[in-house]
Order: C-alpha cells, then sequence, then structure tokens
C-alpha cells in the first residue's frame, strides 16, 4: 500500500473528526432538548465548533501545500499557523456564548429533568470523545501536527468536562439537585482557557520561539562533527509551517585554511544539516587562529576577562586585526541584562587599561539557542 503523505494523513484525521463531532452533536442535542439541560447543548455546541475547527485544519493543510513561488520563496506552510488562529477564535467565541447562556441559566433556572436512556448516550459520548481524541493526537504527533494534537488534547478533555455533566445529571436524579447552569459556567471557562492556550502557542510560533534545546544540541554537534569545524554559535531557526525551518549558524574554522577549503567546509555543513534534519542553514565564518600561540593566549585572557560579567553567557568570533590594532569579538549577553552599553563599556574599558595599544570592537549578541 502507499505510503500516505503527511498532509493527507492530517486530511483523513480531519474528516473523522469532522463526522465524529456531528454525530455527538446529534446525540447531545436531542438529549439536551428533551431533559431541558443548558449544560449538554452547550456541549453539544462545543461539539459543532470542533467539527468547523477540523474543516479549518482541512484547510490550512492543503493550502499550506501549495509550492513556493516568486512571491514566497519559502512556500505558504505558515497558512497553518493561521487556521489555527482562526479555530482558537471559534473556541473563544463558543466559550464566551456558552457563558453568557449559563450565567442567565443560572439567574432564571429550569426545570431539569433525565432518564436512564439519556444519561446513556451521554456515557457513550464520552466513550466517543476518548477515542477521538487518543486517535487525533497520535496522528498530530506523527504529524507534528500543532493543530490536530490541540484538537486530540481538546478532545480528551472534553470528555471529562461531559463526565462532568453526567455526574450533575446524576445528582439531579438522586438529589433533585440542579447544578445545570452552574456546570455550565464550569464548563464555558474550560472552553475559554483552551481557546487562550491555543492563541497563545499560535502566536508564539508566528513571533518566532525559541530552538529546543534538545534540537539545539543536536545540530550543533552535527555541525561540529564535519572534520574541520571547530566550533559552533548563533544558531537561529525560523520557523516556516510544521517541518519547514530555515536559519543560520557561525561556524569557527582554521585562519589557516584557504577560501576554496571555507568554502568547501560550509558547504558540507549546510548539506549535512539539510540531510540530517530537513533544514536550510547557511553558514557565516569565524576564523580562528591555530599556531601562534601568543595570540592564543591573549584571545584566552580576554575571554576570561569578559566572562567575569554578570550576564555574560559566552564570548566567541575572537579576531586580533594586528595592522590596524584592532580586536573585534561577540559578547552573547543573557536577556536579563538591560544595560548592554554600560556592560560593553564596562569590558572595554578594563581591556583598555590591560591592553592599550589596541582598539576594541565588542558586538553584544543576543541569546538565541542554547
Amino acid at each position: 500500500m502507499k505510503q500516505m503523505t503527511r498532509s493527507q494523513i492530517i486530511v483523513r484525521t480531519g474528516v473523522v473528526g469532522i463526522l465524529a463531532n456531528v454525530l455527538l452533536a446529534v446525540f447531545k442535542v436531542a438529549v439536551g432538548w428533551l431533559s431541558h439541560s443548558v449544560a449538554i447543548l452547550l456541549d453539544a455546541i462545543n461539539n459543532l465548533s470542533d467539527a468547523l475547527s477540523s474543516v479549518i485544519t482541512i484547510v490550512g493543510a492543503r493550502l499550506s501545500e501549495k509550492p513556493a513561488d516568486k512571491e514566497h520563496p519559502l512556500g505558504y506552510g505558515r497558512v497553518e499557523y493561521l487556521s489555527a488562529m482562526l479555530i482558537a477564535g471559534l473556541v473563544l467565541f463558543a466559550g464566551a456564548s456558552s457563558l453568557v447562556e449559563s450565567v442567565k441559566k443560572i439567574i432564571t433556572p429550569n426545570q431539569v429533568s433525565y432518564s436512564l436512556p439519556m444519561l446513556i448516550v451521554v456515557a457513550v459520548a464520552i466513550a466517543g470523545k476518548l477515542l477521538l481524541g487518543a486517535y487525533t493526537k497520535s496522528k498530530g504527533k506523527l504529524t507534528q501536527s500543532g493543530a490536530l494534537i490541540d484538537s486530540g488534547s481538546d478532545a480528551l478533555f472534553d470528555a471529562v468536562v461531559t463526565g462532568a455533566t453526567l455526574l450533575s445529571a446524576v445528582a439531579t436524579l438522586i438529589w433533585q439537585i440542579n447544578l445545570d447552569g452552574w456546570l455550565g459556567v464550569v464548563i464555558s471557562l474550560v472552553i475559554l482557557k483552551a481557546g487562550l492556550g491555543m492563541l497563545s502557542d499560535t502566536l508564539n510560533d508566528l513571533l518566532g520561539k525559541r530552538v529546543s534545546p534538545q534540537l539545539a544540541e543536536k545540530i550543533k554537534a552535527s555541525v561540529c562533527a564535519v572534520p574541520g569545524v571547530l566550533g559552533a554559535y548563533d544558531l537561529f531557526l525560523d520557523s516556516y509551517g510544521p517541518q519547514k525551518q530555515a536559519g543560520s549558524v557561525h561556524i569557527a574554522l582554521s585562519n589557516r585554511l584557504s577560501a576554496d577549503e571555507v568554502s568547501r567546509l560550509a558547504r558540507r555543513v549546510s548539506a549535512t544539516i539539510y540531510q540530517e534534519y530537513g533544514i536550510v542553514l547557511t553558514c557565516g565564518i569565524y576564523a580562528v587562529e591555530t599556531k601562534n600561540k601568543a595570540v592564543m593566549a591573549l584571545r584566552d585572557e580576554i575571554t576570561a576577562v569578559a566572562m567575569k560579567y554578570k550576564g555574560v553567557l559566552q564570548v566567541h568570533g575572537l579576531y586580533i586585526d594586528e595592522p590596524s590594532k584592532l580586536i573585534s569579538f561577540d559578547v552573547v549577553r543573557d536577556f536579563s541584562v538591560k544595560d548592554v552599553d554600560g556592560l560593553i563599556s564596562n569590558i572595554t574599558a578594563e581591556l583598555t587599561r590591560l591592553h592599550p595599544e589596541y582598539h576594541y570592537h565588542i558586538q553584544p549578541d543576543l541569546d538565541l539557542s542554547d
């Protein structure tokens, strides 16, 4: 059997989600209408919003597969983030509407009546949500689709919420206590919380998230494993949709290499990272002195001076231009450092006292990755 593509898996999972949620919504509307339960009716609305979310997920996945063009040379992968934002908006709207109706129910409560068949339907709905959630989440992890993972988690949590509705119905049957409106408020707040979480995750993707420490460590290790590479710094990755990343890294090479050798190494690094991770990575070059012991000792001394200052995480890219008596290097500082100019000024002043024969150009770097 031909292996399905990522897009095909997402579409099929979305279709399953649509059918399952519509079926569950029909069951819950029938039960909620017959029992006059606003909690069950709101839960049915939540199922319909989940079905619409699956539709948006399918459309987003299809659009994101459009081939790159002149206007969008890295493709349309970020469409998935926009579709996730639409889903979050729908969830927030459903939660807000549900909250209003639940408060009305508390102010002017209606008589709620349940029967054993109705409770059986609700129990079946819980089982259906548990199965749908587990299925959707597993496919989301397989395809690295944040939208599917969120939908699966939401479905599993919906099962818990519907379970609370079932408990409320049992309480009404046994103790004649009407918790319907209050439970509707709880469900509404849960929906709103889920929507805000989804919106926050999507905004983080659009704004640009920090590379995970595990991935950063693996990429830098792969870069440094290329013979001739002495170090990897300033790793930066930008996401253009799930499984579509591009970025840059600075590699330290011996200053004894020819331009041809440097070019060959940089191309080898880029090819290695693309083959192993599918990431388009461009390389900047730091020339490192590997023979002159006096220069190497001065480099170590300068590094030690800069590292003494609070907030300095790393020093790299140090280059000594003897003809012009200029020393330049990068200082990676923690985000907690607010007075960056003051930090650079203090380091420069101390180095000038130690070695007044040199001028210094210190470039402050952000802590882009671990």
